[in-house]
């Protein structure tokens, strides 16, 4: 564990100076030519851009979901709404709701469902998040 610790932050500080910067830079543009790894890995680095950048709109709001089935209620993420050719088989007002599993929240299930069936709550993405992971036992607003 401390290896892994010591890794990360000499590669965090290679990455922060120049030199390190050139090499990141040097090691995109291999990955980017080899030909099953350029797909994979563009989509893999597009998606944690999306999630980890600093302006945090990968989820917009905490939602309230019915999830699997009626009756059940889990706490999900506002991703968005539909797009592309999706929005001409839907109709009505739909949303794009990612539905993460616990306590691992990068896992998960992306579903559209229809707006009426959301409800939209009064929590950070944050707290839900804590929340998530925590398995329910860290319930929001606690532990700050």
């Amino acid at each position: 564990m401390i290896l892994t610790v010591v890794i990360v932050f000499v590669t965090g500080v290679l990455a922060t100076n120049f030199l390190g910067a050139r090499l990141v830079h040097l090691w995109h543009a291999i990955l980017h030519r080899i030909p099953v790894v350029n797909s994979i890995y563009s989509s893999v680095k597009q998606i944690s851009d999306t999630l980890f950048s600093s302006s945090g709109q990968a989820f917009r709001k905490a939602l309230l979901v019915q999830w699997p089935r009626q009756g059940v209620w889990t706490i999900a993420f506002l991703t968005g709404v539909p797009g592309g050719d999706v929005t001409n088989h839907l109709t009505g007002d739909y949303v794009s709701v990612y539905v993460p599993t616990t306590p691992n929240p990068t896992g998960g299930y992306f579903v559209m469902l229809p707006r009426e069936e959301t409800i939209e709550l009064d929590m950070s993405v944050d707290d839900a998040l804590k929340y998530i992971i925590s398995m329910g036992v860290v319930a929001p607003g606690q532990g700050r």
